[in-house]
Order: structure tokens, then C-alpha cells, then sequence
């Protein structure tokens, strides 16, 4: 039966020629929506593993839907002319509240914008995207509107003018620390187990809390499943291995997959073109040597477990371990030795329960520990000389309970509270003759947070989403409110505006060296606010845009001003020992996002350009006069073209942007001084051409085994772009400060195979 609650269509509905051989469900779907000018909001689970059929031939929506409901046991809810829920027929009598999609393929098929001003990435069902074989997590959120990644890395995202440490990233419900493998180059999350990420950066839900910036709240499948699936997979960085079978038929499934590194076997040309951008400018230079180690794992299980149609209950865990042991022979007898550890593990229990049709509760676990241990040795005569150690570890853990009530079909209110322990510790210390300790701190929060939400739609009238979140951090005596606000609202057929305003806190902040420096991941350190010199962190950001779709067209304009305070760095930081002083400041931001995209038979082509003008000021720097933040980049486009013919896909991308900003120096007899302000020059514009192509393929007709290659050339015109200046010394009275320069990744090929059965 097919759902009229409300019939825009007239008889002379418009006819389209349009048909389908054995297509997959979910990409018909968005043939129908293109086709159409339609958006159909559905479960993504409804669409797993079914393919469809029609005979081509001209067909009015209608009479499309009707023979799609037919084959495949679906109905279809019309709330208005262009928006449709997708039921399944199995399913009806049971609650669905779903999220009405307002873009579908927002990059590419897989990245959708969501009414809540989300953006919902599914790495299953991921396109092509220009410079990548596989669908990396963090890379992915790279391509959208407003994020960029100054230092060429994966993790490294800076989101609409905030800091690389306000982002916060979660797994399964588990608070995540580890900053990416190689340094930041790979994403430390395996895409082949992430069934789905949600990344928001405006008008997030009260739910949300503890970092002033983003949220990227990666999950894995949280289904039963009913049959054994199985892959592997080998690129020139790593190799992979993911399971998913049931245990119990319709009651309990595993899942589990496995990430390494092989560079102990074999180091390809890929790995030592990220190794050199790595270690560019260091005294590790030979990333050819077999006696040093620089290698990652990481590996996830999850059991999902299904007692009855009411409550599900899901158990995951995750690990992630990166470890570096180089040793650099010198002049005079000298020998360099680095040695790191970095590991981030995690273990989360959930519990959903469907009391009522329209009353549900979701109750969560977590613990999270992140250790970072560093030491720099330096040998003479192979006599220890000096141990520059760094030391930092997280424990963190939680619980957190919702209940989310449907009061009618329009109106939906949630309430839930949350309970979190941060124990931080971390040490900067220097062993020569006598111990040096430049920095330590070790102290614990514990905050409770109550938080609500209320969503009223009314596609006749608008949409709005309105909240608030309540902390209170016992150890500091503290209490922060943080009201939320999203709305949409429905001008034109084809024009919507949107406006949203949110306030945020952040107690768990990383230590910047120096405001003059952008140095390498893992020279920043997590620590906690104590309420004096590291104050809580408060961010204010409100934005307006409009999105407006017609004919293949779409176009996304969001504009946005965003405050923040109580935002910490060092001087000069350990550049000279004498003066470490962390001083307290703002940063104002003022930015655009505009995503223009076209559709075009097997086409897709795109244009992204965000201006972004962030200024910071702190007390007793630069005569407490505002001055450009380290990260901005005040100008970036990138423009892409994908093609996809049949199991065939490739694409191409150009990304240009503004160089960042650096301090100037001037050489004198005692090295270098700094006396024209601070970021007061730019680095050389940066650009890029990148390329990807992938194809899948199935052995027999008869043979469940299939598989995919793929090739992705990063940089192929080799542009060598300056990308950093950073000031470095060695944390003595002694050592002069050295000038740091660090190039972009050269060109960068990269092949994958895969098999899926």
C-alpha cells in the first residue's frame, strides 16, 4: 500500500524515461531523487543487500514507487511534494523516527547533509573521491565545506577557525585521543568497520559536549547479522582483514577487523614518500634502514546482541598502538636516538531499550586510556649525554543514560544525563647532568551534565531543534550552561534557509609550545583546566546560510561568527627556559562555506570555497595586540569531477588555498630575533591536482567472491608547497634556535586490491 497522508501530484504528473538492471537499491534511490527533484528518507539498513529491476520505459513518480513497493515490500509516506519517508512494509506497525536527508551525494554517493545540519558518511557505500583508494575516515571529512588540514595530515582538521584539539572524536561512544597513524598521515579508524560517521559542526545536539569545535562520532554496525561476511585487503601502506558473522542465528553476531603495518617486510614508495614528509628536516634521514622500526596496528571487535525486538545490547572494544625506534648516527661520535610510543585503547557497553512505541532509553559505558611515552636520546662515545622525555596519559571513562519520547507525529523531546572522569598526567623533563623538569601537571574532573532537546516539524512551517546542556565540574566548582539552537525553514520549493547558534566548553586541551610554532603532532600534550592559568574553554558560534537545489543544481551557503575564550599558549614555549609563561587569550572567526555541485548523467562535478579570517589576542603577547592565528588559511577551493560507469569509478581534484601565516625573523650575531610582530607574513599559495580511479569485479557468476582495485595519485604535477615554518630549540640555555621549513607531500601514488566474500 502506498502512503498518501499528502498528494501534491496531478494527473499531469511529469514522466521520466528511466530503468534499472539488477541496481543496487540504494544507489536507485538516488537516481530516483535526482531524476525526480525528490529526497526519500529511509534506514539505511532497509536498503542493505537489495537490488532492483526495471523494464526502461517512461514513468511518472507514482507509477515508479508503485513498482518499486511491489518488488521489494515497501511503502512510501509523501510528507510533502518533494519529501518522502520510505517504509518497510515488514516494519510499519514498529516505530521509525528518521532524520529527513536535505542533500543526498553531497560529495559523492555516501555523504549525506541531514535536517539536523549533520553530515552522514557511510564508508560502505562511499564514492570515489579524488586522492583516495579507500574510504579514510578523517580524509573524507577533509572535502567538506569549512574543514581544512593545514599540515597535509589526516588528523590534523581545523574546523571553521578552531584548534586541532577542539575537535572531539568518538568510537562506538568511546571519547578517542590517538592523533593518526605515521604521525598523523593515516587515520587511526579502520573504514571497513565504521558502518557509519556523523560529523557536525554548527547546531550540534546537547548531547554533545566537552570540545568547542566539532564532533566526529564514528559507529560500527549496530544490526544482528544473519550471514558470515568477509574481506581483506592490501594497499602500499597496510594491510587489512574484516569479519562479521552471526553466533546466534537472529540473536547475537560478531564483528572484528585488523590493521598493519608491513614496513618490517617490505617499505614501498608510497610509505617512504610519507616517511620523508615525516621526518623532513630531522636528523632521521635514512627511512631506508631495516634496523629502525616505524610501524602501527590497530584492530576493533564488537559483539552485538539482540534478546528480543525490543532491546538490543552491543559490547566493542578497540586498540590502536603506533611505535618508532630510530636511531641517527652523528659527527664526533655522536648517535641520535628516538624512541615513541603512542596508544590509544577503548572499551564501550551500550543498552537500547524500546519501552514504548514512542518512549525509548539508550544507556552507554565507556573507558578510555591514551598513553604517550617519548624519549630523545643523544650518545657520545656511546655515553648517554642527555633524555629529553615527554610523558602523557588519559584515563577517561563514563556512563550516560537518554530517554527520547515521541509526543505526536510532529513533536520530539529528549532528556538524559551524563557522568565523566578525566585523569590526565603528563611531564616535560630534561636529564643532562641533573634532571631538568620544564613542565608536569596530574589532576582529575568529574562533571555531571543533564541536557534536553526539543524538535517540532512542520514542513509547512519550519523546523526547529531547540536544546540546552547543563555541567557542573566538581574538582574546579564550576557550573556552564550551553543552549543550542537549529533552524530550517522552507522559503521556495527549491530555497531553505537555515540558521543555528550553539555555546560550548572544554576542560581537555593540548599544550601549545609556542604561538610562533606549529610543531609536529606529537609534541602536544592533552592536559586539564584548574581553573587559573589553563581556564575552561568557552566557544560561541552562531551561523545563517540558505541551500537551494533545482535540476541538478545544488548550492549550499552557510555563513558563521564564532568566538572563543580562555584559550592558552606559551610564549615562546621552551625555546628559552626562562620565559614559560602560559598566557590566557581569544580567538574572533569570521568565515563562509559555499558548495556549489552539478549532476549530469554519469557525471558529478563539484566546487567548494570557504573564506575563513580568524584573529587571536593574548595577555602579555605582542603587546597584547591581535594578530592572525597560526592555522588560518584566509581563502580555499577545491573543484572536483567523479565519473562512474557501471562498477567503474574515477575522479579528479584540484585544491588551492592561501598559505599559512608565520612570524618573520631577522638573523643577527646572536641568532635569530623576532621584532615585526607576530604572523605578520604568509607562505607561497598551496595547490594540488589529485587523482583516483577504482573497479570492482566479481570472479563467477556463480562465486560469492569478489574484488576491487583501485589507484590514487596524490599531487601529480609533484608541486612542491611550503606548508610550514616553525622555530624549534632544545629546551637548554645553551642551543640557539633553529628555523624549520617543511614541504608538502610529493608525488604520491598508491595501489589497493581487495577481495569481499
Amino acid at each position: 500500500m502506498m502512503l498518501l497522508s499528502y498528494l501534491a501530484f496531478s494527473q499531469e504528473e511529469a514522466k521520466f524515461y528511466i530503468g534499472f538492471n539488477e541496481e543496487p537499491l540504494a544507489s536507485a534511490f538516488e537516481t530516483i531523487e535526482h531524476t525526480y527533484n525528490i529526497r526519500l528518507s529511509y534506514d539505511a539498513q532497509l536498503t542493505s543487500g537489495k537490488s532492483i529491476t526495471i523494464t526502461p520505459q517512461y514513468l511518472a513518480l507514482t507509477d515508479l514507487l508503485s513498482i518499486v513497493e511491489n518488488q521489494l515490500s515497501l511503502s512510501f509516506e509523501f510528507i510533502n511534494e518533494r519529501y518522502i519517508i520510505v517504509h518497510s512494509i515488514e516494519s510499519s506497525l514498529q516505530l521509525q523516527k528518521l532524520e529527513r536527508i536535505i542533500i543526498t551525494s553531497y560529495l559523492t554517493q555516501g555523504i549525506s547533509k541531514q535536517e539536523n545540519a549533520s553530515f552522514k558518511i557511510k564508508p560502505n557505500r562511499l564514492g570515489v573521491l579524488p586522492g583516495l583508494t579507500e574510504p579514510d575516515v578523517l580524509e573524507s571529512i577533509q572535502l567538506l565545506p569549512g574543514v581544512i588540514s593545514p599540515n597535509e595530515t589526516a588528523s590534523g582538521l581545523i574546523v571553521r577557525g578552531g584548534k586541532l584539539d577542539q575537535n572531539r572524536v568518538i568510537w562506538d561512544g568511546i571519547n578517542m585521543y590517538h592523533k593518526g597513524h605515521l604521525f598523523g598521515m593515516l587515520s587511526p579508524f579502520n573504514s571497513y568497520a565504521t558502518d557509519e560517521i556523523e560529523f557536525i559542526n554548527k547546531g550540534s545536539h546537547p548531547r554533545y559536549g566537552e570540545r568547542a569545535s566539532s564532533v566526529i562520532n564514528m559507529s560500527t554496525t549496530q544490526s544482528v547479522a544473519n550471514i558470515t561476511k568477509a574481506q581483506i585487503g592490501l594497499n602500499g601502506i597496510h594491510a587489512d582483514a574484516f569479519l562479521e558473522m552471526p553466533l546466534i542465528e537472529n540473536k547475537l553476531a560478531v564483528q572484528a577487523s585488523i590493521r598493519s603495518s608491513y614496513t618490517n617486510l617490505y617499505q614501498s614508495y608510497t610509505f617512504d614518500q610519507l616517511a620523508k614528509k615525516v621526518f623532513e628536516s630531522t636528523k632521521i634521514s635514512d627511512v631506508e634502514n631495516s634496523n629502525n622500526d616505524f610501524s602501527f596496528l590497530d584492530y576493533n571487535v564488537k559483539l552485538n546482541f539482540k534478546p528480543n525486538t525490543k532491546h538490543s545490547i552491543f559490547a566493542s572494544m578497540i586498540s590502536i598502538n603506533n611505535e618508532l625506534d630510530y636511531t641517527v648516527s652523528g659527527t664526533d661520535n655522536k648517535m641520535f636516538n628516538d624512541v615513541m610510543q603512542i596508544s590509544n585503547s577503548g572499551y564501550g557497553l551500550g543498552w537500547e531499550a524500546q519501552w514504548q512505541p514512542k518512549l525509548k532509553q539508550v544507556t552507554n559505558l565507556f573507558f578510555s586510556e591514551y598513553e604517550l611515552n617519548y624519549n630523545y636520546i643523544t650518545f657520545e662515545d656511546e655515553e648517554e649525554q642527555s633524555n629529553f622525555e615527554k610523558r602523557n596519559v588519559i584515563y577517561d571513562s563514563g556512563i550516560s543514560t537518554e530517554i527520547q519520547y515521541q509526543l505526536n507525529s510532529q513533536q520530539d523531546l529528549t532528556l538524559g544525563y551524563q557522568y565523566v572522569l578525566k585523569d590526565v598526567g603528563y611531564i616535560f623533563k630534561n636529564t643532562a647532568n641533573l634532571e631538568f623538569i620544564l613542565d608536569q601537571d596530574d589532576s582529575k574532573i568529574q562533571t555531571h551534565s543533564v541536557y534536553t532537546n526539543y524538535d517540532y516539524k512542520n514542513p509547512k512551517l519550519f523546523n526547529v531543534s531547540i536544546g540546552a546542556r547543563a555541567t557542573y565540574y566538581e574538582e574546579l566548582d564550576a557550573f556552564r550552561l550551553e543552549p543550542r539552537l537549529l533552524l530550517y525553514k522552507t522559503l521556495l520549493k527549491n530555497l531553505t534557509l537555515q540558521l543555528s547558534g550553539e555555546v560550548k566548553h572544554q576542560i581537555l586541551s593540548e599544550i601549545d609550545e609556542t604561538v610562533i610554532s606549529d610543531l609536529s603532532l606529537e609534541n602536544r600534550l592533552w592536559r586539564l583546566a584548574n581553573g587559573k592559568e589553563f581556564p575552561i574553554i568557552s566557544s560561541k558560534q552562531a551561523s545563517l546560510g540558505f541551500i537551494y537545489e533545482n535540476k541538478g543544481w545544488m548550492l549550499d551557503v552557510d555563513g558563521y561568527y564564532k568566538t572563543m575564550d580562555n584559550i592558552t599558549a606559551l610564549s615562546f614555549g621552551f625555546l628559552n627556559p626562562e620565559d614559560s609563561q602560559y598566557n590566557i587569550g581569544e580567538r574572533d572567526v569570521v568565515g563562509v562555506d559555499v558548495f556549489l555541485k552539478k549532476r549530469y548523467n554519469k557525471f558529478n562535478s563539484w566546487v567548494g570555497y570557504g573564506f575563513n579570517h580568524s584573529r587571536s589576542k593574548y595577555e602579555n603577547l605582542n603587546d597584547e595586540r591581535a594578530f592572525t592565528s597560526r592555522s588560518n588559511v584566509l581563502h580555499a577551493v577545491t573543484a572536483a569531477v567523479s565519473y562512474k560507469l557501471s562498477d567503474f569509478q574515477m575522479a579528479l581534484g584540484w585544491r588551492w588555498q592561501t598559505g599559512k601565516p608565520f612570524t618573520a625573523s631577522t638573523v643577527t650575531e646572536d641568532g635569530y630575533e623576532f621584532n615585526e610582530g607576530i604572523n605578520t607574513e604568509r607562505l607561497p599559495n598551496y595547490h594540488r591536482l589529485d587523482f583516483s580511479s577504482t573497479y570492482d569485479f566479481s570472479f563467477s557468476n556463480r562465486n560469492k567472491l569478489k574484488g576491487k582495485v583501485g589507484l590514487s595519485i596524490r599531487n601529480i604535477y609533484n608541486q612542491n608547497n611550503l606548508i610550514n615554518r616553525e622555530y624549534i630549540g632544545n629546551n637548554d640555555f645553551e642551543n640557539e634556535i633553529e628555523r624549520i621549513d617543511k614541504f608538502s607531500l610529493g608525488l604520491t601514488p598508491n595501489l589497493m586490491f581487495r577481495l569481499y566474500w
